[in-house]
């Protein structure tokens, strides 16, 4: 009964809320079209995860649970220490809150999270791979970041993950002679181990790496937004009147879909349209130049592990995203793809390298809209005064995640 007497009460409060929201004279009524706008922006207008024809276990639980084990171990690493979990904190929202991450050295990029990257047709911030378990390979052989090399994960996996490798993709190869460490590696000495393989032995090792890839992607596939208090609002009989969203935040909003223009890049319901923008952020001091997307769209139609190489499971014409991708051109330079901005408010610091130590200070990069360092930025200057700043802040602080009710 209490619950009743609570859920009418709160009716009711909507419903007055919503009548004078609609008589308050500084703020303009919601048209239809902005409502639709808003609307597809909260987490029910998500879609179910794609599906994935390049990898055949993308939804296998075997395989998933497979991928969380490797996920979380250290000894997928060059010193036993790195594991995807260190860069891709579970607790921080699957990122790690640093400038620029760090493995077995430092990188030069800062991490991504995860949550809903599996709707994304590109990964990492210059897109130069086209596939969840193409994205989880490079680190695995990056000297920076876990250091190590394939037949080294190759003869772990026999050591400790046998059976979960058999039960996803059927029965494990013979390694016998094959040398402990070898690979494509940055290490001169696991490379001329890996030159002095046979053919047949080098594809044998890179469909068991490919595999621990497309296991790590299962898992990954399962990581998913969580609903903010932005969600909870736009699906409440009080939208679009203030409520759980109070006047200045619904402000700030306001502002977001329309004068800040912020869903030029941060628009559907993971808030980044995924695709890659010059917005003249700053070079980050003492990097090699990073020239972004321009770099990207060539290494990934150059990448083994893409939806077109050998250990992909698609046909051709499940590879409409890479066959038909735009290529590399002027407006590709220095263009990064913008990350979700769903629990943004609490990841700092942003942009690609970490150049921006705070959202306030990102808010007014866009309104200033620098020169580009390279390129063209498609950014112009914005009138948003402090204020203004200010209820944008404010809305983007509506995106953290919100915890259930568990009365």
């Amino acid at each position: 009964m209490r619950g009743l007497l609570l859920a009418a009460s709160a009716l009711a409060v909507g419903g007055v809320a919503a009548t004078l929201w609609a008589g308050v004279a500084q703020g303009p009524r919601w048209t239809e079209a902005d409502e639709a706008l808003v609307r597809s922006l909260a987490l029910d207008a998500l879609p179910p995860v794609p599906p994935d024809p390049s990898n055949r276990v993308a939804d296998a639980p075997r395989a998933a649970e497979f991928g969380r084990a490797i996920f979380f171990d250290t000894r997928f690493s060059g010193n036993g220490e790195v594991a995807c979990a260190t860069c891709h904190d579970p607790e921080r929202q699957f990122q790690d809150g640093l400038p620029l991450s760090r493995g077995m050295g430092h990188t030069d990029r800062r991490a991504m999270p995860l949550a809903g990257a599996a709707h994304s047709p590109f990964l990492f911030w210059d897109g130069r791979k086209d596939s969840l378990w193409a994205q989880a390979l490079g680190p695995l052989e990056s000297a920076v970041e876990h250091g190590g090399d394939r037949t080294q994960y190759a003869h772990l996996v026999a050591a400790a993950y046998r059976a979960d490798y058999e039960a996803a993709f059927g029965p494990f190869p013979d390694l016998g002679g094959l040398p402990a460490h070898a690979g494509p590696a940055a290490d001169p000495g696991a490379t001329a181990s890996w030159d002095a393989m046979t053919a047949a032995d080098r594809r044998t090792v890179s469909e068991i790496f490919a595999n621990v890839g497309k296991a790590i992607a299962a898992f990954e596939r399962t990581i998913a937004p969580v609903p903010t208090r932005f969600d909870v609002w736009v699906a409440s009989d009080a939208f679009p009147a203030p409520g759980l969203l109070d006047e200045e935040e619904v402000a700030g909003l306001r502002l977001f879909i329309g004068k800040a223009e912020c869903t030029n890049c941060h628009n559907g319901p993971l808030l980044t349209d995924n695709h890659f923008h010059n917005t003249g952020v700053p070079a980050a001091p003492g990097l090699p130049e990073d020239l972004g997307r321009a770099a990207g769209a060539r290494l990934v139609r150059e990448d083994p592990f893409n939806c077109l190489g050998t250990f992909s499971d698609a046909a051709p014409e499940d590879c409409a995203e890479l066959r038909f991708m735009a290529p590399a051109g002027p407006e590709t330079l220095r263009a990064f793809k913008p990350p979700s901005l769903r629990g943004a408010a609490s990841r700092p610091p942003y942009m690609h390298a970490g150049q921006l130590a705070t959202l306030d200070e990102v808010i007014a990069h866009y309104a200033a809209a620098p020169a580009a360092p390279a390129g063209h930025s498609e950014l112009h200057p914005l009138d948003i005064d402090r204020k203004e700043r200010q209820q944008i802040l404010a809305f983007l602080r509506t995106l953290e995640p919100f915890p259930p009710d568990t009365e």
